[in-house]
């Protein structure tokens, strides 16, 4: 049975990937900072696929060391890691010129190298293998700056960096590398916005375009998809 790590896997986008590759009969390693979801997700996972596992890790990726430990929990769990998913973010708001320190800082801890080192983490076993699809999760904010999200935006620039660079490492191994580029998507992040539900792209939409991407022939990799809600960015 394949398997998919997930990182930042217990609400919003994350959630969604999750279920949707139980429901194609993939084993799941996820981890997020919060247990009681991640025991919920667990158990909704072993309704809906019993068959499938569902192993769990508590970890704030934003702090080197959860991540690097996550990493060695997911290979602990299985010999072959089919798909990894680098979900794990945050959002806060603030523009450069009057935003603390500690704005940049956090999201470049959570956003971007928390997949750093979950990848490097994981890549060995991948190499060895010569197989396996990693997804990193960016945001049209890594292509188009606005007011009010610098520091968001400076971390999902860097995350299309680093995932162009490894697409290009990892050619030679068989291992095909995906940014998703997501707009405002309805989640936790935009919670008290007064916008209608129809102005969001769905998690379900990203986790099924994910999933549709993973199950192109080994011959091809998409090596970035943008989703937008229909009618706009917000």
């Amino acid at each position: 049975m394949p398997t998919v790590v997930i990182s930042g896997a217990s609400r919003g986008i994350g959630k969604a990937i999750a279920i949707a590759f139980a429901k194609q009969n993939f084993n799941i390693i996820c981890c997020a900072r919060n247990e009681s979801n991640l025991i919920a997700l667990q158990t909704f996972i072993q309704e809906i696929a019993p068959s499938v596992s569902c192993a769990y890790f508590v970890a704030d990726m934003s702090k080197k060391e959860d991540a690097k430990a996550f990493a060695q929990f997911a290979i602990s769990q299985t010999a072959s890691i089919d798909v990894l998913v680098n979900n794990a973010g945050v959002f806060l708001l603030g523009n450069i010129y009057n935003e603390d320190d500690s704005v940049l800082e956090t999201m470049m801890n959570t956003n971007i190298f928390s997949a750093y080192y979950l990848t490097k983490g994981i890549l060995p076993q991948m190499m060895a293998n010569r197989k396996g699809h990693i997804f990193n999760l960016s945001s049209i904010a890594g292509i188009n700056a606005y007011n009010n999200g610098s520091s968001y935006s400076i971390s999902k620039y860097a995350m299309q960096g680093f995932t162009k660079s490894l697409r290009n490492e990892m050619k030679e191994y068989g291992i095909r590398v995906t940014g998703v580029l997501p707009g405002a998507t309805l989640t936790d992040s935009w919670s008290g916005i007064d916008l209608p539900e129809e102005r969001f792209i769905r998690p379900e939409d990203v986790a099924n375009a994910i999933l549709d991407i993973y199950n192109l022939s080994d011959r091809t990799v998409v090596e970035e998809i943008i989703l937008r809600p229909q009618l706009g960015d917000i």
